[in-house]
């Protein structure tokens, strides 16, 4: 079933790839390699499935994180390549998903800053003018401010919303119409904030693509070092006829 060509120390492994020995002895502890073979000794000893192994390991890390990657590999050696394949999937869904929020921010951010412009100097407004604006129950803006989308001040017990806040309310209708969740919309509007507006976010929309990008070409290279170790893994060791001629 696999490839045993090769026999390497832990810092040969190691030296490849710029880690330390113990490095590569905790990847074979959490699974990520296939266990070591041992000297008579006690030596560990790896092959080039070991190799293979680390080298789609470490692949997978930049496009897929720590935890996606350790989930891959470890389904694939216990030879659940669906299970594997699944974390992929996954990952490229939410890459997608990332790509439509961004094209979805952009678009919002042009028109929120537009209309910010316009109307900076408005006073605050109360719970049933924001709805009606909106279209929207008060019971839906008190939802969005528990899910940490909105932060009314309080003018006598009442919830009262700045422009800022208005800004943010559009923003988050904009978003739940795209049928984003909750969770995902209070985070957009924290980047907004952090940014100081849809303004400064919007000069900042190409470096949120470009990441989005990069992501998405780091996970076809470790999806592609990944396919390399299969098949290695499918390949027959070397000598092996795969005939009866052995016999």
């Amino acid at each position: 079933m696999k490839s045993q060509i090769g026999v390497h120390r832990p810092v040969d492994l190691a030296r490849a790839h710029g880690l330390s020995a113990q490095a590569i002895r905790n990847y074979e502890q959490a699974g990520v390699i296939p266990p070591a073979g041992r000297t008579e000794s006690g030596y560990r000893v790896y092959t080039d499935d070991h190799a293979h192994a680390l080298s789609a390991y470490l692949g997978l890390l930049p496009g897929f994180g720590y935890a996606a990657a350790g989930t891959i590999m470890r389904a694939v050696l216990r030879d659940d390549l669906d299970g594997g394949l699944a974390v992929i999937t996954a990952a490229h869904v939410r890459l997608q998903r990332d790509r439509e929020t961004v094209t979805r921010v952009a678009a919002a951010a042009h028109a929120l800053a537009a209309s910010e412009r316009s109307e900076k100097s408005e006073k605050p407004i109360a719970v049933g003018t924001l709805a009606h604006r909106l279209d929207v129950t008060p019971a839906t803006l008190r939802k969005w401010e528990r899910a940490g989308i909105l932060t009314p001040a309080r003018a006598n017990k009442a919830r009262v919303y700045s422009p800022d806040d208005v800004r943010d309310a559009e923003l988050a209708h904009l978003l739940r119409r795209g049928g984003y969740r909750l969770d995902h919309i209070a985070t957009v509007i924290e980047q907004v904030r952090a940014a100081g507006g849809p303004g400064p976010l919007a000069a900042s929309i190409d470096q949120w693509r470009d990441r989005i990008t990069a992501r998405g070409r780091a996970m076809l290279t470790g999806a592609a070092r990944l396919s390399d170790f299969l098949e290695t893994r499918a390949a027959p060791p070397v000598g092996d006829t795969g005939g009866a001629a052995g016999l």
